[in-house]
């Protein structure tokens, strides 16, 4: 919905210019916390209006600027995580935000980069971890500065096995097997080497993983050109629906809250096309508080399952989106968040990114964590756009995470990425 709330210093929008504003006043994040904790935020934003005139940039905010550009193109792959992308257009999202926009099914990652890269996209659905590495030259010729500008979807990844495989449910006995990710820079990548790590196997040694598109793993699963795959939705539940693979778990059982796709723009357009960008944001923000709506689920699957979008039978869409899904074993399982799409790009989530980037040998020099993050994931973007929409906010860019097992503190990448024994 609309935010209609009059710019008086009480809604959404006088609550995104005070939250600027205290950004601004205070860059640091621990000093500004301080700050708000001694003073409270209402004295301090009373001290500040006596040089700098409030009302008038919540009354300049209250109007949404026009979009500079309204016709668009977006590329994506036909995966669930590309949910609130694809849903926005048959269900009239960008549209309602005063845009037009052409969402365009393209084959694999690498192709979605090369167009990013050419401006042949003016937006793209991207694996999250692709932009941290574009924007450092990590697998291109030269840095290509993009953003994440939304997370399109956490959880909804799972290991599926081949059927022959149902009796090497023990990670430490994958020894001699070959995988499939979607691509190097991606979370599936990170999360497979991880969970074999811990089972005690070198991913670079003792198993082979390969990068295939999704839409082509369930094709390699059946010709037994690999034995598995940590891939996206829909393509586990369809190797299950086809009789060629069985869901060997859910990614959320690694990491509950894992992110996977995200909304990447070009660095430059929050800068360049602001009115454009605005609209896109509230486009996409709604458009995945939508799809992540329990209720509306089924009416998502049939709006994206079709031979424009996702090109699936309904009812695996449906398994996947709803939770209650066969998973291979002879057992219907109900997970009902077994996949979900919240927007807000955490900066822990990149840092959490980068460390396997360095583990793993892609990041082979030294970055600073926290600003990479803090340029790539566009939180205040995001969060300003959910304030908007009248959506709940986190109320910091850093969370703490448990992952397989391990309790990752963003503030002590170093020490985490030390922890390890296997790495490159």
């Amino acid at each position: 919905m609309a935010c209609d709330t009059p710019a008086d210093g009480t809604g959404a929008i006088g609550q995104a210019v005070d939250e600027a504003v205290l950004r601004a006043t205070f860059p640091d994040a621990a000093t500004r916390r301080a700050m708000v904790t001694t003073f409270g935020a209402a004295t301090l934003l009373a001290a500040i209006a006596d040089v700098l005139p409030l009302g008038i940039a919540r009354e300049a905010m209250a109007q949404p600027a026009t979009p500079e550009k309204r016709d668009l193109r977006i590329g994506f792959i036909a995966i669930t995580c590309a949910t609130p992308i694809i849903m926005a257009d048959p269900m009239g999202f960008y549209r309602k935000h005063g845009l037009n926009v052409e969402v365009i099914r393209t084959a694999g990652w690498a192709v979605i980069r090369d167009r990013a890269i050419a401006r042949e996209f003016d937006a793209a659905h991207m694996l999250a971890p692709m932009p941290l590495a574009m924007s450092l030259g990590v697998g291109v010729a030269s840095p290509q500065p993009w953003a994440v500008a939304a997370i399109e979807n956490v959880n909804g990844q799972a290991i599926t096995l081949a059927n022959k495989h149902r009796d090497k449910r023990n990670p430490a006995n994958w020894r001699g097997m070959r995988f499939a990710v979607p691509f190097d820079f991606s979370i599936h990548n990170y999360l497979l080497r991880a969970y074999v790590a811990e089972a005690g196997l070198d991913p670079d040694r003792d198993i082979q993983i390969r990068s295939v598109p999704p839409p082509e793993m369930v094709a390699n699963l059946r010709a037994e050109n690999i034995d598995g795959f940590l891939g996206p939705d829909p393509f586990n539940q369809r190797a299950v629906f086809d009789g060629v693979g069985f869901i060997h778990l859910l990614t959320k059982t690694l990491w509950d809250g894992h992110p996977c796709c995200a909304f990447a723009v070009p660095a430059s357009m929050p800068r360049e096309m602001p009115g454009t960008f605005a609209a896109l944001m509230r486009a996409i923000v709604e458009a995945t508080a939508y799809s992540n709506a329990p209720a509306n689920r089924r009416e998502v699957a049939a709006a994206i399952a079709g031979p424009n979008y996702l090109n699936q039978p309904q009812t695996v869409i449906e398994q996947v989106l709803t939770g209650t899904f066969a998973d291979g074993l002879g057992q219907v399982q109900r997970v009902p968040d077994r996949v979900g799409f919240q927007p807000f790009p955490y900066h822990s989530m990149a840092i959490w990114i980068l460390t396997q980037m360095r583990r793993w040998g892609q990041l082979t020099r030294e970055v600073d964590y926290a600003a990479v993050a803090n340029q790539v994931f566009l939180a205040l973007d995001a969060g300003r756009a959910m304030r908007e929409l009248g959506l709940e906010v986190p109320a910091d860019t850093m969370r703490r995470e448990r992952i397989l097992g391990r309790d990752f503190d963003p503030a002590q990448p170093d020490a985490y990425l030390a922890s390890f024994a296997i790495r490159r």
